[in-house]
C-alpha cells in the first residue's frame, strides 16, 4: 500500500463522471434564477440568519458543498462577480452544460485531451463571432445607457422600481468616473474626456458608498451630489446648516497626547500639578488656534475632540465632527476637494475645500445624518436606499451593486451585445455552421457540441417563462440559420457572418428582435462569461484522479 488507508481514492472514468455530476448538481441549483421571471432562492446561514436573493454568486456562496469540482464551479461565480459583477448565475449554467455535453464524448473513449482542444477552438470562434455582433454606444447617451442597466435589472427582485434603481446606477458610475492620470494628460479640457474613455477610472468600490436606513419607501431611493454619514454635531450649540462652507479634514486626535504605554508622573509641589494641566490645556489651545487662524465652518478628524477644543470651536462658531471612518472622509476629501491634513501646524489654505454647496444636519428616523450635498463635481457620492425591511435593503444593496458594475464595464468598453439569449444562439448557430464546413476529424463533435451547449441560456429563459421550450427554441434556431442559409455555397474557411439579434423576451417567452425590445449587455460580461465557462469546462474535464483522506495528526 503506497497510500495511506484512510485515503479515498477515485480514478479514470468515474472521476470524470463523478465531477460531471457535481457540476450538473450545482447548475441545476440556480437555473431558475435566470431571467425576469426567475425565482428567489431562502437560504439560512450557519448564525440563524435568513438570505433571500436570486443573485447566483451570493446563492452560492451560502451554500455548503463537500465535492471539490462543486466547490471550484462554486469560485467561478466569484470570478465573475469580481471581474465584471454580472453574469454570475450564466457562467455556472453554461460551465455546467459543457461538461453535461462531454460525457457522451467520455463514455465513448474519445481522450478529455481531443475534447479539450475541440473546445478551445470554439471559444476562439465564439469570440470572433461576438465580435462581429457587438454594437458601440456612447456612454454619455443616456436612452442606450438606460436600456442597457434595464436589462440587467430586470431579472432582479426590484424589477418593479426600474427607472429609479436605472438612474441611480447611472448616475452614481458617471459621478464617479474620473479620468485617469495618463488620460487627463492630452489635452485638459473636455476633449480628453471623450477621446481617452478607455482610461477613465471608475472605483465604484471606494468613491459610491451605499447607506442604507430601514425604514420609508423605495421611490425614497437617491443619489446624493456630495456625501452624508451617520454622525452628529460634537456640540449641541454648534452650528447645524451652513451655505458654501469652508471644509478642514484632519487625521489627527484633537486632545492632549495620551503616552504611548502607561505613565506615571510623581508631583511633590501642588503647584506642579496645576502647572502641567495648563500645559495641556494650552496644547489644546494652540491646535484650536492654528485651525481656527484659517476660519473654516466645519472640522472634521478622525479622531477624538476633547471638550475644551469643542469649546473653543464653538466660540469660534466652527461645526466639529469627531470619529469619523477613514473611507468616509477619504470621500470627503474627493468631493469637496480637501486634503487630509495630519498636523494643525501644516495646514495650508489650499487644504480646504469649498466646493460643497450646502452642509445640514438632518434626522432621519431616531439617527441623526450629516448631509454634505451640491457638491460642483464631486467625485464621489453617498447613494441612500431607504426599504421596509432589512432583508429588501440587502437585495436591492446587492441589485443595484450589479448595475453599477454593468455601467462600469460599458465605461471601460463601450461595446454592447442583444440579451434575451440572442448572442448564445447566435454563437451556436455560427459555431456548428462552422463546424460542419471546416473542422474535420474526432474534434468535431467537441467542437459542435460547445455551439450545442450555448443554447442552454435561451432554454433556461424558455423554461422560466413557461412557455413550450421546445418549440419556442427550435423557431429561435430556425431564425438564426435562416441569417447563414444566403453563403451556404461558399465553401471557404471564414463562414460570412450575418448579424441576427433575435432573442427571447424574458417576460412573455415569445421570440422578439431585441433591437426592438431593447435588451442589450456589456461585451465585457458577455465575453467573460464564455470565456469563463469554457475553460473551467476544460480544466475539470482533465481531472482523472481524486485523492482525499485525512492526514495522520
Amino acid at each position: 500500500m503506497v497510500l495511506n488507508p484512510k485515503t479515498q481514492r477515485d480514478t479514470g472514468r468515474s472521476a470524470q463522471l463523478g465531477n460531471i455530476e457535481a457540476a450538473r448538481a450545482v447548475a441545476n441549483i440556480i437555473r431558475t434564477t435566470l431571467g425576469p421571471r426567475s425565482m428567489l432562492k431562502m437560504l439560512l446561514d450557519p448564525m440563524g440568519g435568513v438570505v433571500m436573493t436570486n443573485d447566483g454568486n451570493c446563492i452560492l456562496r451560502e451554500v455548503d458543498v463537500s465535492h471539490p469540482t462543486a466547490r471550484s464551479m462554486i469560485e467561478l461565480s466569484r470570478a465573475q462577480d469580481e471581474e465584471v459583477g454580472d453574469g454570475t448565475t450564466s457562467v455556472i449554467i453554461l460551465a455546467g452544460e459543457m461538461l453535461i455535453l462531454g460525457e457522451p464524448f467520455i463514455r465513448n473513449n474519445i481522450h478529455p485531451t481531443v475534447i479539450v482542444r475541440g473546445y478551445n477552438e470554439a471559444l476562439q470562434e465564439a469570440l470572433k463571432i461576438c465580435d462581429k455582433l457587438a454594437r458601440k454606444v456612447d456612454v454619455y447617451d443616456t436612452t442606450a445607457m438606460s436600456e442597457l442597466v434595464k436589462s440587467s435589472l430586470g431579472t432582479k427582485f426590484s424589477s418593479r422600481w426600474n427607472d429609479i434603481m436605472v438612474d441611480m446606477a447611472l448616475k452614481a458610475v458617471l459621478m464617479v468616473a474620473k479620468p485617469s492620470e495618463q488620460a487627463s494628460k492630452p489635452g485638459a479640457e473636455g476633449g480628453a474626456y471623450k477621446h481617452h474613455i478607455a482610461n477613465m477610472e471608475v472605483d465604484i468600490k471606494r468613491y459610491a458608498k451605499v447607506e442604507k436606513i430601514p425604514g420609508g419607501e423605495i421611490s425614497e431611493c437617491r443619489v446624493l451630489n456630495g456625501i452624508m454619514f451617520q454622525k452628529d454635531v460634537t456640540h449641541s450649540k454648534m452650528r447645524r446648516k451652513i451655505k458654501n462652507p469652508r471644509i478642514l479634514l484632519l487625521d489627527s486626535p484633537l486632545e492632549y497626547k495620551k503616552g504611548e504605554s502607561q505613565t506615571n508622573v510623581e508631583i511633590t509641589n501642588d503647584e506642579d500639578w496645576n502647572t502641567m494641566l495648563r500645559m495641556e490645556e494650552e496644547y489644546v489651545e494652540n491646535m484650536c488656534a492654528e485651525i481656527i487662524a484659517f476660519s473654516p465652518d466645519i472640522v472634521v478628524t478622525e479622531k477624538g475632540v476633547s471638550d475644551l477644543a469643542q469649546h473653543y470651536f464653538h466660540k469660534a462658531n466652527i461645526t466639529a465632527f469627531r470619529r469619523l471612518r477613514k473611507t468616509d472622509n477619504n470621500r470627503m476629501a474627493r468631493a469637496t476637494g480637501a486634503t487630509i491634513v495630519s498636523r494643525t501646524d501644516e495646514i495650508q489654505e489650499s487644504d480646504l475645500g469649498t466646493r460643497c454647496g450646502m452642509f445640514e444636519m438632518r434626522k432621519i428616523g431616531d439617527e441623526y445624518f450629516a448631509f454634505f450635498e451640491e457638491c460642483e463635481d464631486a467625485k464621489a457620492c453617498t447613494i441612500m436606499l431607504r426599504g421596509g425591511s432589512k432583508d429588501v435593503l440587502n437585495e436591492i444593496e446587492r441589485n443595484l451593486s450589479d448595475a453599477m458594475q454593468v455601467v462600469r464595464n460599458v465605461v471601460y468598453d463601450p461595446r454592447l451585445l442583444p440579451g434575451g439569449g440572442a448572442t448564445e444562439m447566435a454563437v451556436s448557430t455560427g459555431l456548428s455552421e462552422i463546424g460542419r464546413r471546416t473542422i474535420e476529424g474526432v474534434k468535431q463533435g467537441p467542437f459542435m457540441a460547445v455551439g450545442e451547449a450555448m443554447e442552454v441560456i435561451p432554454r433556461t429563459l424558455a423554461q422560466n417563462c413557461g412557455v413550450s421550450v421546445i418549440r419556442t427554441i427550435t423557431q429561435l434556431r430556425a431564425r438564426h440559420a435562416s441569417s447563414f442559409v444566403g453563403d451556404a455555397e461558399h465553401k471557404h474557411e471564414d463562414v460570412e457572418f450575418a448579424k441576427c439579434n433575435v432573442g427571447i423576451d424574458g417576460t412573455t417567452g415569445e421570440i422578439v428582435d431585441m433591437q426592438d425590445l431593447g435588451i442589450w449587455e456589456p461585451y465585457s460580461v458577455k465575453v467573460q462569461t464564455i470565456k469563463t465557462a469554457i475553460e473551467s469546462a476544460c480544466m475539470i474535464l482533465r481531472i482523472d484522479d481524486i485523492v482525499s483522506g485525512s492526514k495522520h495528526k
